[in-house]
């Protein structure tokens, strides 16, 4: 597959270019300033922002994923607005399957324990609420852009070893609290190759 990822030089992002690379796809690496990935991979320099400047970049791919985090920090949407610009760029050059990662945080459903539905997630939106209504934006944007779309909802990311993970549609997974990157990027590359999972949101987590 000839696969475009967003966000590449991210923590999610590395694992995702070297894990695609590694099973044989052709990667394009889209970054804001220079930044080295293994052998084989095609860099673009461009502002996400800017539909016209990233076309190239999406351009007859197979797959186009979005990597990008919200800024720590910072209450200004990030993931939102290059969702939309990323989106733009794929109906202007006829390009139709799109993986977007969010988080679990903010989604709250009957598969949540207790203590993630009553406490954990509640504190979670009172301090990451910038980050929170940027990744809900972003899954608006993404859910209605007419695309082969699918969400992932990670829940806390670390930077673990590769391990079994669990996986569920559409829903939390029970109990899930933590994936590391590097699983992250393997459930997310997973379901780039997966007609099945497209126009669904797939959590994954311990």
């Amino acid at each position: 597959m000839k696969i475009t990822v967003f966000g590449a030089t991210g923590g999610t992002g590395l694992h995702l270019v070297r894990q695609a690379r590694e099973a044989g796809h052709s990667v394009t690496a889209v970054v804001r300033s220079a930044a080295e990935f293994p052998a084989g991979v095609e860099v673009v320099r461009a502002d996400v922002m800017d539909p016209a400047a990233i076309e190239q970049a999406v351009t007859g791919r197979d797959a186009v994923v979005s990597a990008l985090g919200h800024r720590p920090g910072h209450d200004e949407p990030v993931c939102a607005p290059a969702a939309a610009s990323i989106i733009k760029a794929m109906r202007a050059t006829g390009t139709r399957r799109l993986v977007v990662v969010t988080a679990a945080g903010h989604v709250t459903d009957s598969h949540d324990t207790f203590l993630i539905a009553k406490i954990v997630k509640p504190l979670l939106r009172r301090f990451l609420r910038a980050a929170f209504t940027d990744f809900a934006a972003t899954e608006e944007i993404v859910r209605t852009s007419g695309l082969d779309w699918t969400i992932m909802w990670p829940p806390r990311l670390t930077n673990g070893r590769a391990r079994p993970y669990r996986a569920a549609v559409d829903h939390t997974v029970r109990g899930g609290g933590t994936i590391s990157r590097t699983d992250l990027a393997t459930a997310t590359l997973a379901a780039a190759t997966d007609p099945a999972t497209i126009g669904h949101a797939v959590a994954i987590g311990y």
